[in-house]
């Protein structure tokens, strides 16, 4: 594969991880917050299906394409806005993987709660502020990898 095409998917890829997770958030968020236990159980599924469809492939994608377009450029892995991208895509990992095993926990809390025509547990409400909190960080790492990738700055040395 040439270059540009390398670089791209790099982009696209980046655009839907990026989209995806934002996306997710704000649909899991609104329904958790309207209440319908139907409707939450209903977009928690979906909210895991995204993320094998969609997040997970690009979470591979992301670090392969990144170290293939590191070879075509002159920057060493210790330039320094290419080290602090590293780190917090790391970190946005970090975040990310007790994310999904909180989603599928909701999802399963949310589907007994639906099928038993119940109220959601204090469980699901603390597992959904925890997710929550682990988003920020992740979101923040997301934004500021992007503005590293554009401005490419000097932050040291």
């Amino acid at each position: 594969m040439t270059y540009l095409t390398i670089k791209s998917l790099h982009i696209f890829s980046m655009i839907l991880l990026f989209g995806t997770g934002l996306g997710s958030a704000f649909y899991k968020y609104m329904a958790d917050l309207h209440g319908d236990v139907r409707a939450i159980y209903s977009t928690n599924k979906h909210v895991v299906l995204a993320d094998w469809l969609f997040t997970t492939p690009t979470v591979l994608i992301q670090p392969i394409t990144g170290y293939y377009l590191l070879q075509q450029l002159p920057f060493p892995i210790t330039t320094p806005w290419l080290l602090t991208s590293i780190v917090l895509y790391l970190i946005a990992g970090a975040c990310w993987l007790p994310v999904v095993a909180l989603q599928i926990r909701m999802r399963e809390l949310s589907k007994q709660a639906a099928q038993q025509q119940t109220a959601l547990s204090l469980q699901y409400f603390n597992y959904a502020r925890i997710w929550f909190w682990l988003g920020v960080p992740a979101f923040i790492a997301m934004v500021l990898i992007v503005v590293l990738m554009v401005l490419k700055p000097t932050l040291w040395g």
